[in-house]
């Protein structure tokens, strides 16, 4: 590890003690000590003759990977003669997904520096609370979202620079890398040095700073992608994950880049947008969410998507209802995985040759997982009980101690979710360790009713939460969103609720159903399920 100047996250990490155990078992696992992660992602292609192959695509702009190579070192340049970054600082990019993003992303690494990468939704308090907990210097920010970003107020944070994410026009970045050298030399990292802190998505209230080596960012691109991917220098891949979100940072510029191939970024890519990228640029691979995935099964017949080979679900649980309508749709099997931020992508997933419908998959090529019950132990076939992952990369959460011990046990991550394993090694989704509902003695998992209320033709959307009860212990609230807005009322919950009972266990029908014009999500598209539970405490 090497001593960062600036060694705040290394001060901050958890002692070994707490970290969890490490398997690294296999030939593609086995990486030098010195390493900086950009030079297998963007300089070895340069190096070996690949920089006019095509890197970045938009709408408006396409960029190979010299393009990529040379304004990364550029802005390396300004991070380093013109705004002080010293080793181990940390440096904020605010933006959506563009060009731009991405070279700031890479020239912050080769400068020595930490990226913290933010959704562009955030807004003045929750960056105060990130730029705060992580001691960030410095911050780029698309001069698109800079009035949030001005008005931030922090004893920290020393230099906003404004970009433009469009290249049309010019800000404080494109002035400074001009006549800067297109040649940059890496900061000399090591394998353990810190690259990457990813806030937690907080979808149970305040996030927590998860940290990531060089190495890691190299090792989950030999896991996921080679299990359901099988990358190839000409795919081209897609996606509405922000890059901010650890699952899109893997799925539109790591894995992308590590195997040679594309990505094609939309700055607001709505179902529509997604689709036309995917028909006119040929895409061959997508991520993107359960909720958009819905959205798109009922507007994919107007457009030719016979180019697209890879569909990645995660963020949140597939309803197989959703799985169902896509492949009727389309023909093609939704890849469904789960990862964490603690543990940086996916590692338990389906794949073309691994998949059952409705589960979640088998552990990736790089991680052991089991079902334990509160005190660790081992439960057998279809026990529902907590989900155990270790592998190549684990939880490191700075500054939470506290955390940090919830979340690694005996050398295990548990990452909150409860799941079964079946007779053939396959994982099924239960719940949320939180969202398990315990009513009048029955275990009720939110999912489960969620995945009935969807089938109903007039739900559009769901989301299902337990209620404090003093006579049941809990009642099963459904918030629901409908395709006809105006049929929401008292009458009509009556009919869904009797709807339920036909079609599923009676006990375990909504007994409260509340109607809302949209569900709370993060801006990567999980739902906000702590606050529905506010809102059900106020009323």
């Amino acid at each position: 590890m090497t001593q960062y100047k600036d060694n705040f996250a290394q001060k901050h990490l958890p002692s070994q003690k707490l970290q969890p155990d490490y398997i690294y078992d296999g030939e593609e696992f086995q990486l030098p000590e010195d390493l900086n992660c950009v030079e297998k992602l963007l300089d070895n292609h340069i190096k070996e003759g690949r920089g006019q192959n095509i890197a970045i695509r938009t709408f408006e702009k396409t960029w190979n990977f010299q393009d990529l190579y040379e304004k990364s070192n550029q802005i390396a340049h300004v991070l380093v003669d013109d705004l002080g970054l010293i080793s181990g600082n940390r440096v904020l990019i605010r933006s959506a997904n563009n060009p731009m993003f991405v070279a700031i992303w890479f020239a912050i690494l080769k400068a020595g520096g930490i990226v913290v990468a933010t959704m562009p939704l955030l807004r003045e308090k929750e960056l105060e609370v990130m730029i705060d907990s992580a001691e960030i210097s410095h911050a780029f920010c698309d001069y698109r979202l800079e009035e949030a970003m001005a008005s931030v107020k922090s004893q920290f944070l020393r230099q906003v620079i404004t970009f433009d994410g469009t290249e049309t026009s010019t800000s404080k970045l494109e002035v400074l890398m001009h006549n800067k050298p297109k040649y940059f030399t890496n900061f000399p990292s090591k394998a353990n040095d810190i690259c990457l802190i990813g806030f937690t998505s907080g979808t149970t209230g305040n996030p927590k700073m998860t940290s990531h080596y060089h190495k890691d960012i190299l090792l989950i691109c030999e896991a996921f992608p080679k299990y359901a991917l099988q990358p190839k220098p000409e795919d081209i891949f897609t996606g509405s994950p922000p890059l901010g979100f650890t699952f899109g940072l893997g799925g539109l510029v790591l894995f992308p880049f590590y195997y040679g191939a594309s990505t094609f970024l939309i700055e607001k890519p709505s179902p529509e947008l997604l689709l036309k990228a995917i028909q006119e640029h040929k895409v061959s691979v997508m991520f993107t969410a359960p909720t958009a995935y819905r959205v798109l099964a009922t507007k994919v017949a107007d457009f030719d998507i016979s180019s697209l080979r890879r569909c990645v679900s995660a963020g949140e649980t597939l309803p197989e209802k959703v799985w169902d309508d896509w492949f009727d749709e389309t023909g093609l099997k939704i890849i469904d995985g789960i990862g964490a931020t603690e543990m940086l992508h996916i590692f338990i997933a389906s794949s073309e040759e691994n998949m059952k419908k409705g589960s979640t998959g088998k552990p990736i090529f790089g991680y052991e997982a089991k079902i334990v019950d509160k005190k660790g132990n081992e439960l057998g076939t279809n026990e529902p009980g907590k989900l155990a992952v270790r592998g190549i990369t684990g939880c490191k959460y700075l500054n939470r101690t506290d955390k940090q011990k919830e979340y690694v046990q005996n050398g295990w991550n548990l990452t909150g979710d409860i799941f079964r394993k079946d007779e053939d090694g396959y994982y099924w989704f239960v719940a949320r360790g939180d969202d398990m509902i315990i009513s009048s003695g029955y275990n009720i998992a939110a999912i489960e009713v969620e995945s009935v209320l969807l089938k109903h033709e007039d739900i559009a959307e769901c989301a299902v939460v337990g209620l404090p009860d003093e006579n049941r212990g809990m009642l099963v609230c459904a918030f629901i969103v409908l395709n006809d807005k105006s049929k929401a009322c008292e009458e009509y919950a009556k009919s869904i609720q009797n709807w339920f009972k036909e079609n599923a266990a009676p006990y375990k029908y909504p007994r409260e159903i509340r109607f809302l014009e949209m569900l709370p999500k993060t801006e990567t598209g999980k739902i906000q399920r702590f606050k529905l539970k506010a809102i059900s405490a106020k009323n």
